[in-house]
């Protein structure tokens, strides 16, 4: 069993999220900020070719073809988290309806953000709408941490790009490591107000390690959980900077 209160900056964990998730004692966990598989891959029409620019890729990696249920996160996540504690969970529209079907019973509050990318891949031959939004679920109980901020700040909409040049981690062949990075600006917001400085924050789909550098540069601690070596690897690289 992991002892939380011995993590002096970040712990991270190369393990599957269900097995490592059973090692975190109860009420341990201040902020539950996650970005598990969308599942949106099977709906791919492949990458789409154009004569006069380079390819767009269209398709996700492998690991987005494997099934996640929101059922399956809600017992261990309602588990771990602090009485205090917030859930935000980053999700696309095919199954923000699960998500509230299982989590909306559970907590006083359920709420949804929207992060609205300013710089969308292009859709050159105008047949439909811009994937332009992502969605988060925000889940919390009476009581719970809330760092609040002026209105306009306390709007559940976030416009930020998505990681572009020196944020977006590549790979020894200069393209870029994750399909899915998640920019620090969005993170970093959620973070500032969903919990305080020295907080256990948790990503169990930590990717390479986003949250992770959010969390530390905002004087929290951080649990990343995360299967694949790769991703794993560039993590450990990329927080080595706050040991």
């Amino acid at each position: 069993m992991i002892n939380t209160e011995q993590i002096e900056k970040y712990l991270l964990l190369n393990e599957d999220c269900f097995s490592a998730l059973k090692k975190i004692p109860d009420n341990s966990v201040d902020l539950i900020l996650t970005d598990p598989p969308y599942n949106i891959a099977k709906y791919s029409t492949g990458n789409i070719k154009f004569d006069w620019r380079s390819d767009i890729n269209n398709d996700l990696a492998e690991w987005d073809l494997v099934e996640l249920q929101p059922k399956d996160l809600i017992n261990e996540f309602k588990r771990i988290l602090k009485p205090k504690g917030n859930i935000f969970i980053f999700c696309s529209y095919n199954i923000i309806g699960e998500y509230h079907k299982v989590f909306d019973p559970e907590f006083d509050t359920f709420q949804f953000m929207v992060w609205h990318k300013t710089n969308p891949v292009p859709n050159f031959r105008k047949s439909s709408f811009l994937n332009s939004c992502e969605l988060i679920v925000g889940c919390w109980n009476k009581g719970h941490t809330w760092n609040f901020t002026t209105q306009k700040d306390m709007h559940n909409f976030i416009e930020s790009g998505i990681c572009m040049g020196a944020e977006r981690i590549k790979d020894k062949d200069g393209k870029s490591l994750h399909p899915t990075q998640k920019p620090i600006a969005v993170l970093d917001k959620i973070i500032k107000i969903a919990s305080n400085e020295n907080d256990v924050v948790l990503d169990c789909f930590s990717g390479v390690g986003s949250t992770g550098e959010a969390a530390l540069k905002n004087n929290r601690r951080f649990i990343g959980i995360e299967i694949d070596e790769v991703y794993m690897d560039a993590t450990e690289k990329r927080l080595e900077k706050y040991k």
